[in-house]
C-alpha cells in the first residue's frame, strides 16, 4: 500500500471537506437511518423533537459504534494492518440490525470505493478481496491524507450529520432554517462525541440501538417513503 502523500495543512483540510461533502456520489442522501419511520411512529414531528432525536443518535449510537470504528480503522490503514482492517470491517457488517442498515453500509462502501478508484491507483487492488463497509472505506480515504485521526473523525461525523439533517428537513418536514439550527447544534456536540469515540476500546464499541432497529424494520413496509432506510 502506498504511504500517505505529503500535503500542506490547507490541502488536508480541503480533502476532508471533500470527503464529508453530501455531494459525493456515494448515495448518502438516499438514507434517513430510521428518521422517516420515526416521524410516523415515534412522534418526531417538530424541530425540537428532531434535534433531540439526532443528538441522541449522535451520542448513543453513532459515536459508540461507527465513529469509534473509523478512528480505529484510520490507524489500521496507516499501519498497513490488513488483519485488523478485516476484523473491523467484519464488525460493521455483522452488527447491522436490519436489512436496510446492512444495505446502506454495503452500498455506500461499494460506491465510495468506485469513487476512490478515480483518485488512488491501487484502490482496486486494496479492496480486491474486501467488500468494504462505508466506515472502513471512509477511513481508507482519510488515511491517504495527512489529516489527524481526530480531524478525520470530525469530517465523518459532519458528513453524517448533514445527511441526517437533510433527511429530517424532507421527512418531518422542516424549513431550511430549522435544518441549519439543528446542524449547528450537532456541530457543537461533535467534538465531545469524537473525543468519546476515540477513547473507546474494542470491547467498548457497540451497535445496540433497539428502537432504531425496530423503526428500520418497520420502514421496510412503510406505506409511503422517500428514503431507502
Amino acid at each position: 500500500m502506498q504511504a500517505p502523500p505529503t500535503a500542506s495543512p490547507a490541502s488536508s483540510l480541503l480533502q476532508l471537506i471533500w470527503l464529508a461533502s453530501p455531494a459525493l456520489p456515494v448515495g448518502g442522501f438516499s438514507y434517513s437511518e430510521g428518521i422517516e419511520a420515526a416521524v410516523e411512529w415515534a412522534g418526531i414531528d417538530t424541530e425540537p423533537k428532531a434535534a433531540e432525536w439526532l443528538s441522541d443518535q449522535l451520542h448513543l449510537s453513532f459515536a459508540r459504534g461507527d465513529l469509534a470504528l473509523v478512528a480505529q480503522a484510520i490507524a489500521a490503514w496507516r499501519a498497513n494492518d490488513a488483519p485488523r482492517i478485516r476484523t473491523l470491517n467484519d464488525w460493521v457488517l455483522h452488527t447491522r440490525e436490519s436489512a436496510e442498515f446492512f444495505l446502506q453500509t454495503e452500498q455506500m462502501g461499494r460506491s465510495f470505493v468506485e469513487w476512490l478508484k478515480l483518485h488512488h491507483a491501487d484502490t482496486a487492488e486494496v479492496f480486491a478481496d474486501l467488500p468494504p463497509s462505508y466506515p472502513v472505506a471512509f477511513a481508507f480515504a482519510v488515511s491517504r491524507t495527512t489529516a489527524s485521526v481526530h480531524d478525520g473523525c470530525l469530517a465523518f461525523a459532519f458528513g453524517w450529520a448533514e445527511n441526517m439533517v437533510a433527511a429530517a428537513v424532507k421527512a418531518v418536514p422542516l424549513g431550511q432554517s430549522a435544518g441549519q439550527r439543528i446542524l449547528g447544534r450537532l456541530a457543537q456536540e461533535m467534538p465531545a462525541a469524537v473525543a468519546r469515540a476515540m477513547a473507546l476500546a474494542d470491547d467498548e464499541r457497540q451497535a445496540f440501538a433497539p428502537l432504531l432497529a425496530v423503526l428500520s424494520a418497520r420502514h421496510e413496509t412503510q406505506y409511503s417513503r422517500l428514503f431507502r432506510s
